[in-house]
C-alpha cells in the first residue's frame, strides 16, 4: 500500500526514452528525501504512466491526496490547458481524492536562481 499522500512529478514524455533520466533521477531524489510520502513520475503523452493511469494505481492503492508538481519550466499551454483538463477528468472520476495542482517548476524564484548559478558555472 501506498502512503495516504502522494506526488507526482508530470513531466512532457518524449519518443526518446534517455529523455526520461533526468526526470527519474529527480523522482528518486524526491523520495529519498521523503519517505514518508510516496512520490511518482507520470507523463503528458508518448511516456508511461500517463497521469490517468497513475492516479487511478494510487487510489486503488489506497492514496487519499494527490499532489502534482509540472516539471515544466513555464506555464506553457500544456499546464494552462492539458494539466487543468486532466484535472478535472480526475476530480470527476474520483470525487473523495483530493487532488492538488502547483504551478510550474521554472516559474519558482528558487529554481530560477538555481539554473542561473548552474549557467553561470559554465564561463
Amino acid at each position: 500500500m501506498v502512503n495516504k499522500s502522494a506526488l507526482v512529478l508530470f513531466a512532457h514524455g518524449a519518443r526518446d526514452p534517455r529523455w526520461a533520466a533526468p526526470f527519474q533521477r529527480l523522482q528518486k531524489m524526491t523520495q529519498e528525501s521523503r519517505p514518508d510520502m510516496t512520490v511518482e513520475l507520470a507523463f503528458l503523452e508518448l511516456m508511461t504512466p500517463s497521469l490517468p493511469d497513475l492516479v487511478a494505481q494510487l487510489v486503488r492503492d489506497g492514496c487519499q491526496s494527490v499532489t502534482v508538481a509540472p516539471v515544466f519550466l513555464g506555464q506553457g499551454g500544456h499546464v494552462q490547458r492539458d494539466l487543468p483538463a486532466l484535472a478535472e477528468q480526475m476530480r470527476t472520476t474520483y470525487p473523495d481524492l483530493e487532488f492538488n495542482i502547483k504551478n510550474a517548476v521554472g516559474e519558482d524564484e528558487t529554481v530560477l536562481m538555481a539554473i542561473r548559478d548552474y549557467c553561470l558555472k559554465l564561463v
